[in-house]
């Protein structure tokens, strides 16, 4: 697998740091490689909407473990915020909405398993 520029959707994230079975071998292999791999300050805004509705748990200090785990922090932009007006209702979820945006405006392949993913301009692994 070739270095490159990913960002890693929440899930995968989260299953990045138990080491979970879902993390599809390709996905673990972009882990394990010298590519750069970004996590979206909507996937912590996502899990700490979803903790304090007692739907998931997850790591307290997330973002320090992100990247102490070396995933590399990306923050959300005017122009990503923005630009979530322009993308088509093919799916209603605001945390991936941002997310799709944010690959295509920062040209990021966007490691998912959420096949809904695909019917936006944005590629995904």
């Amino acid at each position: 697998m070739s270095a490159g520029q990913y960002l890693a959707d929440t899930h995968i994230l989260l299953w990045a740091l138990v080491d979970d079975k879902r993390l599809r071998d390709h996905h673990r292999n972009i882990l394990l490689s010298d590519a750069k791999v970004f996590f979206s300050a909507v996937s912590l805004w996502e899990v700490a909407i979803k903790k304090s509705l007692g739907k998931l748990i997850a790591p307290e200090n997330l973002a320090d473990l992100l990247g102490q785990t070396g995933f590399c922090a990306l923050h959300i932009k005017m122009d990503h915020a923005e630009a979530v007006e322009h993308l088509p209702f093919h799916h209603s979820d605001p945390f991936d909405r941002l997310l799709i945006v944010q690959g295509q405006l920062e040209k990021l392949v966007i490691m998912t398993v959420d096949k809904s993913f695909t019917s936006y301009e944005v590629e995904t692994i």
